[in-house]
């Protein structure tokens, strides 16, 4: 079976992006879209969610997606304006600064919410459409270099995400019988508005020495692997985590040293 460049479009498919009013996610939005998709984004921000969406012509739906209503209206609406969803990426989240030790009840719940119960509302809601119609559909879900490694400061975050990815490979096998593909990217470092708000500043020099590659990630690289991961060229993978990371991850702690070059591992 030969592949042919127009496995790569996504034209005639209605994809939704949560969190899609800035950073990552409206890179992906703009990503589907370039390749043909008919996209909505649903953010809980309204003037973000409004920008978004009128730079690339999607259609804006202000919901949080951690609450199951509102994820059961945005689909609704969506579904009546553009038609059945068949690509879903899960990527809204939020993340703050919660060591282990001073970690609250309601800083757990809330770094929960917003990155993992509404991985399952969306993907329920969404895939219970498919199924229903006995139609494919592609779900993506973003989690983060984060969930596979310590993450001192941010234990609750790090955890969530490593649900996610665990709940990426459930998903998968119990919706292949149907057609649904389900995978997960892992970014590292990438300059992301949430990112510079973590540091006003701005990156501190070297941030990025402990990436094989040398740099931070540009959110259209993620938006690219999501591309792939909605269209026919990806069409026998589901249940995986692709790392669109630099190399961090497989490098295992291995770095190139900022003076001498060398292949480094730990502290020099």
């Amino acid at each position: 079976m030969a592949i042919n460049p127009s496995d790569i479009l996504l034209t005639g498919r209605v994809a939704v992006v949560t969190g899609g009013g800035a950073g990552i996610g409206r890179a992906i939005a703009a990503g589907l879209d370039a390749f043909g998709a008919s996209v909505a984004i649903w953010e809980r921000d309204a003037e973000s969610c409004s920008a978004a969406a009128q730079s690339i012509g999607a259609l804006g739906v202000v919901a949080d997606v951690r609450d199951g209503a509102q994820v059961d209206e945005a689909l609704a609406r969506t579904t009546a304006e553009l038609g059945p969803v068949s690509i879903l990426v899960n990527n809204a989240g939020g993340v703050f600064r919660s060591p282990l030790l001073d970690t609250t009840e309601n800083g757990w719940d809330a770094l929960y919410r917003s990155n993992l119960r509404h991985v399952l509302l969306c993907t329920q809601r969404v895939a219970r459409q498919l199924v229903a119609a006995e139609q494919p559909g592609s779900i993506i879900n973003l989690t983060s270099i984060e969930g596979v490694r310590a993450a001192p400061g941010y234990a609750a975050y790090a955890a969530a995400k490593a649900g996610v990815i665990n709940y990426t490979q459930t998903a998968a096998f119990e919706l292949a019988p149907h057609g649904i593909r389900v995978n997960a990217l892992a970014p590292d470092l990438m300059v992301t508005e949430g990112l510079l708000a973590l540091s006003p500043e701005g990156l501190p020099a070297g941030i990025a020495a402990g990436i094989p590659m040398g740099r931070a990630g540009h959110v259209d690289e993620i938006a690219g692997a999501a591309v792939f991961l909605a269209s026919g060229l990806s069409g026998y993978i589901t249940g995986q985590t692709i790392h669109v990371d630099g190399g961090t991850q497989a490098a295992g702690g291995w770095y190139h040293h900022p003076q001498t070059g060398l292949a480094t591992l730990g502290p020099n």
